[in-house]
């Protein structure tokens, strides 16, 4: 897992997702695929899964105003702030194998992860 890329911070509040090269490299290809430009990768926490909160990734074109948004190369990462504050230190990662393939986030707040990979508490 290589980060190198440098977030772009707006405003004063702590980066609650680092991208690594790999993931941002993804997402940036993925980006390029839709009709528009306008596209951010949202990153949020929700209640559910079976540790208690699953993660979500989508593109939005909708950034409110209290969101932490940080850009990383040409992709722009938007955190709700009541995920970031479950997400502060986290890295994502992507990997493109036969096995564990896909995203992955490293979460240093999670003290208990499923078999899945997916939710946390």
């Amino acid at each position: 897992m290589t980060i190198t890329s440098q977030p772009v911070s707006i405003g004063s509040k702590p980066v609650p997702v680092t991208l690594t090269d790999a993931a941002a490299s993804k997402v940036a290809e993925l980006l390029s695929q839709e009709d528009t430009d306008e596209l951010a990768l949202r990153v949020a926490v929700r209640p559910g899964g079976c540790s208690g909160f699953s993660y979500e990734m989508f593109f939005d074109s909708e950034i409110a105003d209290d969101d932490v948004v940080r850009e990383f190369g040409t992709v722009k990462v938007v955190v709700d702030p009541t995920s970031a504050d479950l997400l502060t230190g986290s890295t994502l990662d992507y990997a493109d194998g036969l096995t564990d393939a896909g995203f992955h986030v490293t979460n240093p707040n999670a003290t208990r992860t499923c078999g899945c990979g997916s939710s946390f508490s």
